[in-house]
């Protein structure tokens, strides 16, 4: 056989196989990541809209009625619930004043919460707010 007759055989059916199997492989591994792109990028947006539904609440809450100390919770729609505690704060190593007309600090504990069953998911969100004890409007 001559030179050129030896280069114009092609490719022998082995390597074709070959070279398919190394490109399913490939394409597979490329799935993969795809696939792990889109669960990433839906957790990302499953968590901003916890932090929006957050901010709404927070900014919105005790606008207009005095804060309450205590727990209360809801729902923002059909997917997403929250849980908020309200407590009296005070700064470590300082004592509270003894004034009843003084403006309190509070602390809001916010948890958003989505999903169900062992794929629930809660996002925390915690500010200090400052208001009045006992419901009483400030004094100025």
């Amino acid at each position: 056989m001559s030179m050129s007759a030896r280069h114009a055989r092609g490719f022998s059916l082995l390597e074709v196989i070959a070279a398919i199997l190394l490109l399913a492989v490939t394409f597979g591994a490329l799935m993969e990541v795809a696939g792990g792109s889109i669960r990433l990028s839906q957790n990302a947006s499953e968590y901003t809209q916890a932090a929006l539904w957050a901010r709404s609440l927070m900014d919105t809450r005790f606008a207009l009625d005095p804060i309450q100390p205590g727990v209360s919770q809801g729902q923002f729609d059909d997917h997403y619930r929250w849980r908020l505690e309200v407590v009296p704060w005070v700064a470590p190593g300082v004592t509270p004043a003894p004034n009843a007309n003084a403006l309190q600090m509070y602390q809001l504990n916010l948890d958003v919460m989505w999903g169900s069953g062992p794929f629930q998911r809660t996002a925390h969100f915690s500010t200090l707010r400052i208001g009045s004890p006992n419901n009483a409007a400030p004094s100025l």
